[in-house]
């Protein structure tokens, strides 16, 4: 028996605060991945992780919430605790993979390509894994032409995301292209939404798991609470807005020519000395008195 499925149980309610959800992933995202750009390299790895973190959790987060208004008439839809937190860890560590290469290569050419396609296989990843954590009495069947449009989807928007991170032209460019990955992002999950039909079994047996009531409280109150703390950091970093890159002291090393500035305080100091051995040598020369 086909089964009568419903995306917008809450009309509008899911869908924009998940859209909101995966703009503030992408925009801390972005601008620690812009910021690890802009830093000496022993900093560099702890911007790019914070940003993976920040960025999975957004979208994961926004997975949930936009899952909280999916329904199947007649079928009661429960969730399976360990494979719902283990698409978290899926997302987390391929968008880290993807954007620990855009961040140490560069964002342009092959790496801008790779790391976008891993960071998008990791939120399709996210997406579809959380989706085989449900657990309801029927069988889940999707369009393959449909799902192979929304991977598609995920890996164009991260594509693009990475690029525009990858630009440093200031906080509002960084915004702008969160507000176009958490579109992208949104449109990639309602797209594999369309690709999905559920087959009815129409038995009795009860469903096993967690309701979504009793998975709301530790989703929401985890991932927001780091992307609130992600915000913090960002926040009071004053080079997340001004776009600027930091002056990092290059330490003299042994076989390394000194900066122009060294040979300038050298030579004046060799200018100054200069006059005392002249005079001393003039002195020398002079006729002594008989």
């Amino acid at each position: 028996m086909q089964g009568t499925v419903d995306g917008f149980s809450y009309g509008l309610v899911t869908p924009l605060v998940a859209y909101f959800m995966a703009c503030l992933g992408g925009a801390l995202g972005l601008r620690c991945t812009t910021r690890s750009m802009l830093v000496a390299q022993s900093w560099r790895p702890g911007w790019l992780a914070l940003g993976s973190a920040a960025i999975g959790s957004g979208i994961w987060t926004m997975h949930f919430v936009a899952m909280m208004g999916f329904t199947v008439r007649g079928a009661p839809i429960h969730y399976d605790k360990a494979m719902t937190f283990a698409s978290l860890a899926v997302a987390i560590v391929m968008v880290g993979v993807g954007i620990f290469i855009v961040g140490y290569r560069g964002a342009r050419g092959t790496a801008l390509f790779t790391g976008g396609t891993i960071t998008g296989l990791g939120i399709a990843s996210m997406h579809y894994l959380g989706m085989a954590s449900m657990s309801l009495d029927g069988k889940l069947e999707y369009n393959t032409v449909t799902v192979g449009i929304s991977v598609a989807i995920a890996m164009a928007a991260a594509t693009a995301a990475l690029w525009a991170a990858g630009q440093v032209r200031g906080f509002l460019w960084s915004v702008g292209a969160s507000l176009v990955m958490g579109l992208a992002v949104s449109g990639m999950h309602y797209t594999g939404m369309a690709a999905l039909s559920v087959h009815l079994h129409g038995t009795s047996e009860p469903a096993t798991g967690d309701s979504p009531a009793s998975l709301l409280a530790p989703m929401l109150i985890g991932p927001l609470a780091f992307l609130l703390l992600a915000g913090v950091v960002v926040m009071f970093d004053p080079l997340m807005v001004m776009g600027k890159p930091t002056v990092v002291p290059v330490e003299p090393k042994p076989g390394i020519p000194a900066h122009t500035h060294t040979h300038v305080r050298h030579s004046a100091r060799r200018l100054r000395f200069r006059p005392r051995r002249t005079v001393e040598h003039r002195g020398t020369r002079t006729p002594q008195n008989r």
